[in-house]
């Protein structure tokens, strides 16, 4: 609901109560105001009646009568006498010519004195009557009979009916008067703020923070908040831009650095690689001291400097692996789009098992049930889904000391599933949210294995680029199930397993 409308309500509301009560006072007034004179004639004839109340008051007929005089504005006025003991009614002679009884209360139901409007109907009239009441009871308090005075008012109901019907009908018009002009006030009261709206929208939309509102006529509180966004866009868009060149420095260094230690580190790895074969020949050629031919080095620095020498080489290994993970990480963040074609998921996934089986580890590594890839095609990239798949196997080779590590496949609606599961040291629930995170560390505090912490999110950026998800169900001591879904091309064959419900999926 716009602010245009809830003002307008409000407004319309508070005037529609206003009538209310101001009606409701006039018509209470005018009410008794119509009645007043009605009522004092009544009560003044009711004071020059005397009855004196017995057990047989109707047949003995022992009340008194006095007519009060009128005047030619004054109602005429009918008197009526009830027994209760008897269900006699007598009536005044008056009354008597109308042939008619004044509906009067039962005696259970314990009438009091005062003013009574009723209603009389026959076949031939229907009018109304203001009555005045007097119940008649002997001395020690027996309700014996009631005394009624009445004078018709079918004039003072017509004049208040019509009274109520101008006020109910005259409010109505002027609320949806009110209303109409409310909305047109309204609006043009708002219509700067519509325009501060259409201004926004536009920068949003167009992302372009150089655009501003255009700024109000009046100094009121609508051109200080158009003055204020005004400067809060203009140091958004210094913000901005800063930022934004921060972040291109960074990407750029990023991408910059891993280009450039790549080629030195490689240089370091072939030159390694060729000492240490140029060693092991020497090594090969002189057993021992005793041969008699010259060794360049004794064995004792023969081992030392091959320890050296390993050292260095699984450090330019580890280097390199950290450059590649930086290198693909500036690319995500450089929006890299991968080229993709239709690849069958089988042999990928038999060749990512058959090499699994080189790579160092201490658990058992088993091959599951492949067979739901079977005829399953999706749109991706070869090598980089094979990283995905070896991302996944070496964190569970790293986590995992004995037990079991598993590959296998599932089928879900519309899409494929591969699944690596081990039985390795697990996460707590509350992890999983961070795994993806780079350099996060799930066992950091325990210092369990060593790693960068980075493979997670290269995983996760190229399940990203394939439109895919990734689930992941853990407990602690007890291991770890990733289970990666992919959007299946097209398919030669009906899925085999569909999966309902889920610990945890991450998009």
């Amino acid at each position: 609901m716009s602010i245009r409308l809830r003002l307008t309500l409000w407004y319309s509301g508070l005037l529609a109560g206003t009538l209310i009560a101001v009606g409701l006072v006039v018509y209470l007034f005018v009410n008794w105001n119509t009645y007043a004179e009605a009522k004092e004639q009544l009560l003044e004839q009711n004071n020059t009646i005397f009855i004196q109340p017995t057990v047989n008051f109707l047949d003995e007929w022992n009340f008194q009568i006095a007519r009060i005089s009128r005047g030619p504005e004054q109602k005429k006025i009918y008197i009526q006498i009830v027994s209760y003991k008897d269900g006699v009614v007598r009536q005044e002679d008056q009354l008597l010519q109308l042939d008619t009884i004044i509906p009067y209360p039962e005696a259970d139901k314990n009438p009091k004195e005062g003013f009574r409007k009723v209603k009389i109907t026959s076949s031939n009239y229907k009018y109304d009557m203001l009555t005045y009441q007097r119940p008649l009871v002997l001395e020690d308090g027996t309700l014996i009979g009631l005394l009624q005075i009445a004078v018709f008012s079918n004039n003072e109901e017509k004049f208040l009916g019509g009274l109520r019907t101008i006020l109910i009908f005259s409010s109505l018009f002027v609320v949806l008067i009110a209303f109409t002009v409310g909305l047109f006030i309204a609006r043009q009261a708002l219509r700067p703020i519509e325009r501060v709206i259409r201004a926004t929208e536009q920068i949003e939309k167009g992302s372009e923070l150089n655009m501003r509102i255009p700024a109000a006529e009046s100094n009121d509180e609508i051109g200080r908040l158009v003055h204020t966004l005004n400067m809060m866009l203009s140091r958004i868009e210094f913000a901005y831009n800063e930022l934004d060149e921060s972040y291109k420095a960074q990407r750029r260094f990023v991408s910059d650095a891993s280009h450039e230690l790549r080629t030195p580190l490689t240089t370091i790895r072939g030159n390694i690689d060729l000492l240490d074969r140029m060693w092991t020949r020497i090594k090969e050629t002189n057993p021992d001291k005793g041969s008699g031919e010259w060794l360049p080095f004794d064995m004792e620095h023969w081992e030392m400097s091959r320890e050296a020498m390993s050292d260095i080489s699984a450090e330019a290994k580890r280097m390199s692996t950290l450059v590649n993970d930086l290198l693909a990480l500036a690319r995500a963040d450089a929006g890299y789009v991968m080229e993709k074609e239709h690849l069958a998921l089988l042999p990928i996934a038999e060749e990512v098992a058959r090499r699994a089986q080189l790579l160092p580890r201490t658990a058992e590594w088993r091959i599951g049930d492949l067979s739901a890839l079977e005829g399953v095609c999706v749109r991706g990239n070869h090598d980089y889904l094979q990283q995905l798949l070896f991302i996944f196997i070496e964190n569970a080779f790293k986590y995992t000391e004995r037990g079991h590590i598993e590959l296998g496949a599932l089928q879900g609606d519309g899409q494929i599933g591969i699944t690596v599961e081990d039985t390795g040291i697990g996460m707590n629930p509350d992890e999983i949210p961070h795994i993806f995170d780079r350099f996060y560390r799930a066992d950091e505090s325990r210092g369990v294995t060593v790693g960068t912490g980075l493979g997670l999110s290269i995983a996760k950026w190229i399940i990203d680029e394939h439109q895919g998800s990734v689930e992941v169900t853990t407990r602690e001591g007890q291991g770890t199930k990733f289970t990666i879904w992919l959007p299946i091309a097209f398919s030669g064959k009906a899925p085999s397993t569909i999966i309902e419900g889920t610990d945890h999926l991450i998009q």
